[in-house]
Parts: C-alpha cells; sequence; structure tokens
C-alpha cells in the first residue's frame, strides 16, 4: 500500500510541475512576448496595397489621343505550390502572347517569387486568374499605349515598367501625368482571403496634358522625313512646323522613326529628339544672324555693296566661297542669295568682336529656348575670351559654334514675327488649365525684320541657293545651310549637315518650317536635300491651315522662280 501511496504522489508531483512550467509558458508569451507576437500576427494577417493612378493622357491640339494607359494587371505565382505547371503553361501563354516555353519556365522556376507576365490586359488577367492556378496572384499596373505608334514618338517619349515618364513629355511632365496612388490597407483570414478592406487615401487620376501638335501636319512631315530617309540614307533628321507669332509647335518630327508600344526593338540612338537634343553646326543658315545684328546696328543697309575677293587669308587659314570666283561686287542682299562666306565675314569684321557675341546672345544662341522639353541642349557659343584669329572670320558663316535646330527655328521666328525672341510651346494646357505663350523680348526692329525678310526673298528666287524649293504663287522667304562635320577636331570631308529654314507668306509670316539633314549621302547641300522637303510641308500645310501664301499685292519673284513645282 506504501508503495502504490508513493507512485501516486510522484505522478501528481509530475503532473503539478507540468501544470506550473505551461502557467510559466503562458505568462511569459502574454507578458514578455506578446507584443511581438501580436505584431508578428497583424503582420500576418494585414497587408498596405497600392493602387496606381490612372496616369493622364496625352493628346495633340484637336484632342486626338497620342499617349493614354489601360488598366493591366502583373501576374506572379509562387512556383513551389504550383502544381502541374505543364497542364497551366499554354493558357497562360495564349492569354499573354509569351512564347510557352517561356512561361513554363518561370512557373517551375526554383523561388518563392515569379513574375510571369507583365502589362496583361485586366479582361486577359482575370481569364488566367479563373484557371485555378494555385498561388497564383495578380498585381494592379498600367499598360501605357501610344495609338499612333511611330507619330512623334520621340517627343512623346516613353515610360518604363514602374510607370513614370523615362524620356520626352512623359519624362518632362512626369507629376502632373503621374497623378497620386491609392493605399488600402487589407485584412485577410487564415486562408488568405481578404476579410476587411480600409482606405487610406484615394487614388488621384493624372492630368492630362494637351499639345501644340497638330496630328495632320505632324503626319505630313513624318511621310516628308520618310522620303528624305529613302533617297539620302541620313544617319538622321528632324523637322519643325511652328507659328512664329505665338510660338505655338504644330510639329516636330525625327526620322528613323520608333514604334513607341516597343521601344526595346530599336537602337537607343534612335529615340533621340533631334530637335532639342542634338546640336550642330549650322553653317550658311547662321547668315541671317550676322546681317541681322549689323542692320540693327546700322553698319549696312540691304543695298551696301562689298568687295568680295577670290578668298580670304587669315594666317594659314584660308575661307572661300563654294563657287569659284574673281573679285565681284555683291550687295548684302546678293550676299545672303548667293550665300557667301566672305560677305559675311566682310559684314561680321563692320563689328567689334564684343558686339558680335552680343548679337549672337541677342538672337538666343548659347542658352536654352525654353521649350519645356527633357535633355534639351543649350548649344555651345565661344565666349569673347576665347576668341583666336580665326574666330571672327569663322563664326560669321555658322562655324565654330554648335546650336540646336530649335534654336535655329526660336531665332528665325525672330525675323519671321517682327523681332520678338519667345520660348518655343509645346504645351497648350495642363489639367485643362490653358498655358500661356510667353511674352518674350524685342532683339531687332520691325524694319531690320521686314528688311531680312525681303532679303531672303532672294535665296528661293532665281539664281538662289533653293530656288528650285520655290512653289509659284507662295511669298516665301529662307536661308540655305550646308556645314562640315567635326570629327577628332578635324572636319570631315564627307561628313555634312543640309539644312534649310523658311518662312510664309515673307509680308507677315504665319508659318515657319525648319528642316536638318544630319550626314545625307550621295548630295550633301541644303539646296538640293532639305530645301525640298520644306517645300513638301509647305506645300501642304499652308492649304490645310487655309493661309493666303501671297497676301496682295504678291511680289513679282512669287512667280518668276525657275524650277519651281507645285508639290
Amino acid at each position: 500500500m506504501g508503495r502504490i501511496d508513493r507512485r501516486v504522489g510522484w505522478l501528481f508531483a509530475v503532473f503539478v510541475f507540468a501544470l506550473l512550467s505551461a502557467v510559466a509558458r503562458a505568462s511569459y508569451l502574454d507578458v514578455v512576448q506578446g507584443g511581438r507576437l501580436q505584431a508578428f500576427a497583424q503582420g500576418q494577417a494585414v497587408a498596405t496595397v497600392t493602387t496606381p493612378a490612372l496616369r493622364g493622357e496625352i493628346t495633340d491640339r484637336n484632342g486626338l489621343a497620342l499617349a493614354l494607359s489601360e488598366p493591366a494587371d502583373q501576374v506572379n505565382v509562387d512556383p513551389h505550390r504550383v502544381s502541374d505547371p505543364a497542364r497551366y503553361a499554354p493558357r497562360i501563354a495564349a492569354l499573354t502572347g509569351l512564347p510557352e516555353s517561356t512561361v513554363l519556365a518561370r512557373l517551375e522556376a526554383n523561388t518563392t517569387y515569379s513574375p510571369v507576365a507583365f502589362d496583361v490586359p485586366a479582361a486577359n488577367a482575370a481569364k488566367i486568374a479563373s484557371l485555378g492556378v494555385n498561388s497564383l496572384w495578380l498585381a494592379p499596373v498600367q499598360q501605357r499605349i501610344y495609338p499612333r505608334s511611330t507619330a512623334a514618338s520621340q517627343l512623346l517619349g516613353f515610360v518604363g515598367s514602374s510607370g513614370n515618364g523615362l524620356a520626352g513629355v512623359e519624362l518632362r511632365f512626369n507629376r502632373a501625368l503621374a497623378g497620386r496612388a491609392g493605399v488600402s490597407r487589407v485584412i485577410y483570414d487564415g486562408q488568405g482571403q481578404p476579410i476587411s478592406v480600409q482606405n487610406l487615401r484615394s487614388e488621384r487620376p493624372g492630368s492630362n496634358i494637351s499639345l501644340t501638335i497638330d496630328s495632320a501636319i505632324q503626319d505630313k512631315v513624318e511621310q516628308v522625313l520618310a522620303g528624305v530617309g529613302s533617297q539620302y540614307s541620313p544617319a538622321a533628321a528632324t523637322a519643325i512646323v511652328m507659328n512664329p507669332n505665338n510660338g505655338d509647335v504644330l510639329a516636330l518630327a525625327n526620322w528613323p522613326f520608333v514604334n513607341a508600344n516597343d521601344i526595346g526593338a530599336t537602337p537607343f540612338a534612335y529615340t533621340t529628339d533631334y530637335a532639342v537634343q542634338y546640336q550642330y553646326e549650322p553653317g550658311s543658315t547662321f547668315k541671317a544672324i550676322t546681317v541681322g545684328g549689323a542692320l540693327q546696328e546700322g553698319l549696312v543697309t540691304p543695298n551696301r555693296i562689298f568687295e568680295i575677293p577670290p578668298d580670304l587669308r587669315i594666317g594659314t587659314y584660308t575661307i572661300r566661297d563654294a563657287e569659284v570666283h574673281g573679285y565681284e561686287p555683291l550687295s548684302v542682299a546678293q550676299i545672303l542669295k548667293y550665300s557667301s562666306n566672305i560677305g559675311a565675314d566682310e559684314i561680321a569684321n563692320l563689328e567689334t568682336s564684343q558686339q558680335f557675341d552680343s548679337w549672337v546672345r541677342r538672337f538666343g544662341f548659347g542658352s536654352q529656348t525654353g521649350i519645356r522639353l527633357d535633355g534639351e541642349g543649350p548649344g555651345d557659343v565661344p565666349h569673347v575670351a576665347q576668341y583666336t584669329q580665326t574666330t571672327m572670320y569663322t563664326l560669321p558663316f555658322g562655324q565654330g559654334i554648335s546650336v540646336t535646330p530649335m534654336q535655329m527655328a526660336a531665332a528665325y521666328s525672330v525675323i519671321a514675327n517682327g523681332g520678338t525672341l519667345r520660348a518655343p510651346r509645346i504645351v497648350r494646357s495642363i489639367g485643362g488649365i490653358q498655358a500661356k505663350p510667353a511674352h518674350g523680348r524685342r532683339v531687332i526692329s520691325p524694319r531690320t525684320a521686314s528688311e531680312l525678310r525681303h532679303m531672303l526673298r532672294g535665296v528661293l528666287a532665281d539664281g538662289g541657293t533653293a530656288s528650285g524649293a520655290a512653289i509659284p504663287g507662295y511669298d516665301l522667304a529662307g536661308k540655305t545651310g550646308t556645314a562640315q562635320v567635326a570629327v577628332n577636331g578635324k572636319y570631315s570631308a564627307t561628313k555634312y549637315v543640309a539644312s534649310f529654314i523658311g518662312m510664309v507668306p515673307a509680308s507677315a509670316p504665319k508659318l515657319l518650317v525648319a528642316v536638318v539633314v544630319f550626314e545625307p549621302q550621295g548630295s550633301i547641300y541644303g539646296g538640293s536635300v532639305a530645301a525640298p522637303a520644306f517645300q513638301k510641308i509647305v506645300g501642304w500645310t499652308v492649304p490645310y491651315l487655309r493661309i493666303d501664301p501671297c497676301p496682295s499685292p504678291c511680289p513679282a519673284s512669287a512667280f518668276t522662280s525657275a524650277g519651281a513645282t507645285v508639290p
């Protein structure tokens, strides 16, 4: 009996000890570890979910969509929990457009998280979710779509996988377009199903942006550049169409074209917006700036005669004109018409280097134009202190200075609009709020601008460097440019930039067009490569905009240019 009592006593003691241990453990977990365990439990049952805001649309001036966003999803799985991946791979591949082998590899990946497909349209994503794949979930994203594919693609830019702009308008105005993402707190049950959703912050859609671009003009300009690309196989080409009176850019095109819906399929260099990002030596188009400053200073008149020698020798450097000639008298107007390098130098050297530099900068060179586009270059203008013995003999005809096509278009707008430099404008409105045109600042007088336009008519008249680009019945003015490309500090004998900038009607311009072709093959001259492109663009755009191409009285030169044809 005593032995049994002892056994019962020991058994009772064991039970008491176990009970006391359980109580002590429970107390420890409740008092000491309670906060940490509670936070751990909440972390497993509660999640903060971000809902991306709908990115704003980009439209042209008439409301035509150039960029828009549609709801989409990213499809994700935990491959370790996917049963029979081979069964689901073909179905997912069919709904995503991915190769079946790619989908299968992602379903079988040796990881706990595998993105299977990105930017899947919401309807297709819902079908994928209904397949019943274990541990498959959808993350809401957006798919950026460019309905017009290659149209203005370098101008518009593109967005990255995060949904933020990486280039062009998409980058420059990313904050306005992106809006504000929504945030929610979601509570899940033990099976991972949501049982409660608390909205912490509502999403705010991005603002729509209306550009100054007219898609019809943009299409025509791109068609013309495609022809230039086909005929001359240049490294690149760009064209700008502007209203010179308010700075509105009606078209901005670059060639080669880029499919904005498939950026990865194109060499990255092609995404460059040459109109604002590429810097080049302008060549003879710069002569109008040289003449403009001297006219405004009162140093010359359109009819002043200069005795032009066969060449100019400055130390070991010799300057010649494109055409070989002996001594010949040329007026200022003829210097522009025939594009005489020596004549431009004779005019510029009536000024001091400080005066000349001042005029270059007053026309906007050496500074960004203010068009509000990402990556705009300021150009490269040497300071007077950097001038060498030859600087005042090369700058006047556009050598030794770097500009962007947009800077040249803005400078010629000064000539076109009566003397005011203003920032070109690419955005009409953001979120319905109209953007005001820049007020600008006066550079030259209306009289000087008028004299320049009258002289630039001669470039398209008989004997001018762009006479073949004239259009009967059109009052045109403009300037050709043919510039050598500097390679490793020396001017290439084979690489050139051909350009033409012109306006219509010359008496009171309402349209300005700049065409710049980089490294054309076959022909290199602005008059034969770029001027015909100008002619085609103007010949289509003037009637489209219902511009009177030659208000009365129409100058006789508008009807007599040799070789002119109607595009």
